[in-house]
């Protein structure tokens, strides 16, 4: 089934509605659902879908060829296709077939190609602007390395930068997207799901949530046999060359380290080394670097397992790997993972809150211009003072205080007071809203403040409706 990419299906097919030369440049990280949307786009029409091969420029000659070959003679082996001089010959026999109809030619992982054959971004730039920008075929570049995607075919100094006619980044879906893939699921469950599989559809599919979360963890993530339980190493293995080390600083980061010269210190490399493998995480979106919102001092920076499922993945496998291979871990599931996702679920149900007022939140007393979260020293109490939501306006005047509490207990007076106090620590506006976030709901106190106007109350239902 496909779900929840009906904006950039619309989008697309509009563009191909227009009947002339399209250049779609396609990326995002691995997983996230970019050739799902490109195969349902092609659904019906017609097209030359080529994923390129890891490989060298010859043998990519040699699928595309066969690529060719197929789309001409539908049904037949394409075994023995004949291979043509260079890419530059392919590119021709596909302006040939595109004389006759509206055609989709796919480059789906187009790093690969570009890797093997590093002249041929110049030959599309070529093929472009002096023949294909006059017909009507309609190319899309799609790619998994958003560093090379933004910088080597969206950058100044590529030889495509100019010649396409757009871009989607496609990013993971939100927490209220990913309900269309079980819509009957509670509320809990459902955040529990978007807090392991962080909104990616292809987790979200292998995961098999049938006879609940429970079941699904211990048949397809705590199990040696099973796809997600190599899936990071895998990964990383794929992107990267030296995933031990990259391991390690991600075991370092799960574990509560933040700032760099602790992460060095925990993965047990220099912090200067670890700077540049950071770099490389950092554009695959599994590590994340944060700020305080409003602030500019580079010295606060802190790093998190941005990546939902690796976070969940590096929190609770490795403690369990020995439970996991001898087949013990049914039993001691219940203490060592389920009875922490209280704790786990706390950073994720803070991203949700800010997802919900970025996105789903109907009428806010703020035209938010960016959120984000605060943290600083209480020059009263010298203590450090965190506010989970910060949402700021374009003027910087009016700001959007925020709590977000993932248990079961009810909220009291207690937090607006702490939120009224963090916000005087704050002390950069002239006029503030406060919004509590709670799973467990308010006291009658706190509602009846809210009532009056003084607080913002949101359950967790109160998010998804």
């Amino acid at each position: 089934m496909f779900y929840c990419r009906e904006k950039e299906l619309s989008k697309l097919n509009k563009r191909y509605s227009g009947d002339e030369f399209e250049c779609i440049v396609i990326y995002g990280r691995r997983r996230v659902g970019k050739t799902a949307l490109i195969n349902e786009f092609c659904r019906d029409k017609p097209a030359i879908f080529f994923s390129a091969l890891n490989s060298t420029a010859n043998e990519n000659l040699e699928a595309l060829s066969r690529t060719i070959y197929e789309y001409k003679n539908p049904g037949a082996d394409s075994s023995t296709a004949p291979v043509y001089r260079d890419m530059e010959d392919a590119f021709v026999e596909i302006t040939r077939l595109s004389e006759t109809e509206r055609l989709i030619f796919v480059i789906d992982e187009y790093p690969y190609l570009a890797k093997a054959d590093r002249s041929v971004s110049s030959r599309l730039q070529h093929m472009i602007d002096h023949v294909w920008s006059h017909s009507r075929i309609f190319l899309i570049l799609c790619g998994s390395s958003m560093s090379f995607m933004e910088y080597q075919v969206l950058g100044y100094e590529s030889p495509l930068y100019g010649r396409r006619t757009a871009q989607f980044k496609i990013q993971a879906l939100t927490y209220k997207e990913i309900t269309a893939f079980h819509p009957s699921m509670s509320f809990e469950d459902a955040a529990l799901l978007y807090g392991i599989t962080g909104g990616i559809p292809h987790y979200i599919n292998k995961l098999c949530v049938r006879d609940g979360i429970d079941n699904a963890l211990l048949n397809h993530l705590f199990d040696s046999s099973a796809y997600l339980f190599e899936e990071p190493e895998n990964l990383l293995k794929q992107e990267l060359r030296e995933p031990a080390t990259y391991n390690s600083i991600i075991c370092a980061i799960a574990k509560g380290a933040s700032k760099l010269n602790e992460i060095a210190a925990k993965a047990g490399i220099e912090t200067a080394v670890c700077s540049k493998y950071m770099k490389a995480l950092l554009d695959l979106g599994i590590v994340r670097k944060e700020i305080p919102l409003t602030e500019k001092n580079t010295k606060k920076t802190i790093y998190r397992v941005g990546d939902n499922f690796f976070r969940f993945w590096y929190r609770f496998v490795p403690m369990n790997l020995n439970a996991v291979i001898s087949g013990r871990i049914e039993k001691s599931y219940p203490d060592t993972v389920k009875k922490h996702f209280p704790d786990y679920m706390g950073i994720v149900f803070e991203q949700m809150c800010r997802d919900y007022l970025l996105y789903y939140a109907d009428e806010l007393p703020v035209a938010l211009s960016e959120i984000g979260q605060w943290w600083g020293t209480d020059p009263a109490s010298k203590k450090e003072v965190q506010i989970d939501i910060v949402g700021a306006s374009a003027d910087s005047r009016e700001y959007m205080i925020g709590s977000c509490k993932y248990r079961n207990e009810k909220i009291g007076v207690d937090e607006l007071e702490l939120l009224r106090r963090y916000a005087s620590v704050f002390g950069k506006g002239s006029r503030y809203y406060f919004y509590i976030f709670s799973k467990g709901g308010f006291t009658d106190g706190l509602r009846k403040l809210g009532d009056q106007g003084e607080v913002t109350l949101l359950t967790l239902e109160d998010i998804y409706r």
